[in-house]
């Protein structure tokens, strides 16, 4: 069977102008500031301005643990957006922005697949309308703010050896992660240890998310903590005085981005923090506002559910006050055959056996996602290679679990393939079953919120830190920072630390290597295993086979 690609299916879209598409949440065209005839950003006037409206019902899609063969996370969520429009219901996607790392290292492309793709998919993976960019320049600038503090005499007496603010670029590059800056002489300052990290790990990515609006969002960047004193007292952006300057730079950049899925229906696309690094959601003003325009609203958590849903629950709909309706847990029959132990190049044969032995990972996933109080479903996301047994043996284990999973086809048909889907949803949503819980209260002191992640989410038996660490976490608590929750940063390929412990493992324990305070944002990350908050590219990056044609168009995105 010839399929076409990604890339071909989106450039011969029969795309509308976004004023219609915009038209269809009831925003007007003055309400919109387009950049081009696809794309645009929605005004925050418009924003503030239906606050008061009653909210639609809010949906999660999220997935088992990522595999080589592919789960289909993002396509799910546009298929189900489509779907939900195709049986008469008023829906929009939120999703999450491409990063520039990823999409030039191992993904290839961030906006769904097949024929359940968002539009313009090559501008969505690439530069789009400047947000990254903008957050990048706004980062960098507090680096360099803090650099020329200390080379103009120090004021604040920041500790040279302490400041723990480090710089980004939204690109993977293994050789930035420690540097030394300021070599060359005494006109380019105090030299010094720093390093990079992805722009998607930035705090300012995370502020960004998480902010309401402007003035939230000068807030939180001025509550950053960039350094500490002698004393060991900490120094604040506001300290600094760069909140000002970066809130101007992210001006534009806090406002929703607006496009369409290949159906034409609504989709937010706004921010992008890593899921394994940070908290792996999109925006909460663009996820708030479409609650506000739709009557159902499909969005993502980055990555398998033990990191982009746990954050979702225990950091976004704490900090923002949502409570999902609906949860959707992507599967392939592929992925539990990787998961059961069969090699990436031997997943074309039926093997019923490796599905059933590969449907543990999906179960813990299950049982996870049941101890927030939301009742979900899982979607079988259909390859062409899949047999009806194996996915039979999908649908019997859910149900021995007390869930339900349905087929789903989007990537062939587009919203058609998950109008099955789309009405259980529905059904689920309006009926009002959800009881949203976290996994944690607020006043639960720092080190037992880790240890109650990595007992109940990961399945460890136990958390290790060495003293300089439960140190680091009891002065947090002490200064005030105890209510925070924590953004968990681990591989997404396993519930372990490890990739390569694939299923549902046990018996392992969960080492913490490093904690740092993200007091603006308003949450502590807590780094575990060999993770690293700057990722380098694979042997072969897909930059390899990215390229233009001879006609000008863009190849090698999928």
């Amino acid at each position: 069977m010839n399929f076409k690609s990604d890339i071909e299916i989106a450039r011969a879209a029969n795309k509308k102008p976004i004023q219609e598409v915009g038209a269809r949440l009831g925003i007007s065209g003055d309400d919109l500031l387009p950049y081009g005839h696809d794309k645009a950003k929605v005004s925050q006037d418009f924003i503030n301005s239906v606050q008061d409206r009653k909210n639609g019902k809010l949906i999660l899609v999220t997935a088992i643990n990522p595999t080589p063969a592919g789960e289909g996370k993002t396509t799910t969520t546009v298929g189900l957006g489509d779907g939900l429009n195709r049986i008469g219901k008023n829906a929009a996607v939120c999703i999450r922005e491409a990063s520039l790392g990823p999409c030039f290292g191992m993904k290839g492309g961030a906006a769904g697949g097949g024929n359940a793709q968002v539009i313009p998919m090559e501008d969505m993976n690439l530069h789009f309308t400047g947000d990254f960019h903008a957050v990048t320049s706004a980062h960098n600038l507090l680096s360099a703010m803090i650099d020329n503090h200390i080379y103009w005499g120090n004021a604040l007496e920041i500790d040279t050896r302490r400041v723990v603010w480090r710089r980004v670029v939204d690109m993977n590059d293994r050789a930035l992660r420690q540097i030394t800056a300021s070599l060359g002489g005494v006109a380019n300052g105090f030299p010094r240890e720093t390093g990079f990290d992805i722009t998607v790990a930035s705090e300012v990515m995370a502020c960004l998310c998480l902010a309401n609006n402007l003035k939230d969002l000068q807030n939180r960047l001025g509550k950053i903590i960039v350094a500490y004193r002698r004393d060991r007292s900490p120094v604040f952006a506001r300290d600094i005085k760069a909140d000002g300057a970066m809130t101007v730079l992210l001006k534009d950049a806090m406002q929703p981005n607006l496009v369409q899925t290949l159906e034409n229906n609504p989709a937010f696309v706004h921010g992008g923090p890593f899921a394994n690094i940070a908290h792996g959601c999109n925006s909460v003003i663009a996820t708030t506002t479409a609650l506000k325009l739709a009557d159902y609203v499909v969005t993502e958590a980055g990555f398998g559910a033990d990191l982009g849903a746990e954050k979702f629950m225990n950091i976004k709909c704490r900090k923002a006050g949502l409570a999902p309706d609906c949860v959707v847990l992507v599967a392939t029959v592929r992925a539990m055959k990787m998961n059961g132990g069969v090699a990436r190049a031997d997943l074309g044969p039926e093997n019923i056996d490796a599905v059933k032995e590969g449907c543990a990972n999906l179960g813990r996933h299950i049982d996870n996602l049941k101890s927030f109080g939301v009742p979900i479903v899982v979607a079988i996301n259909h390859f062409v290679s899949d047999t009806d047994g194996e996915a039979q043996a999908i649908r019997d284990y859910v149900r021995a679990q007390g869930s339900e999973a349905i087929l789903c086809r989007h990537w062939e048909l587009g919203g058609e393939g998950t109008i099955d889907l789309a009405t259980r949803v529905v059904e689920i949503a309006e009926s009002g079953e959800s009881n949203f819980a976290p996994t944690y209260p607020d006043d639960m002191p720092l080190f037992e919120k880790v240890e109650c992640i990595a007992k109940n989410i990961y399945r460890a038996d136990a958390v290790i830190a060495d003293k300089k660490t439960l140190d680091q976490l009891k002065h947090w608590q002490d200064q005030g920072y105890g209510n925070l929750p924590v953004c968990m940063a681990k591989t997404q390929y396993s519930f372990s630390t490890d990739p390569t412990q694939r299923g549902a493992p046990t018996g392992f324990v969960l080492p913490v290597r490093e904690v740092r305070l993200s007091a603006g944002a308003g949450f502590v990350v807590v780094i575990c295993g060999e993770i690293m908050t700057m990722p380098g590219l694979p042997r072969t990056p897909s930059a390899e086979t990215i390229m233009l044609n001879d006609v000008g168009e863009i190849e090698g995105l999928f």
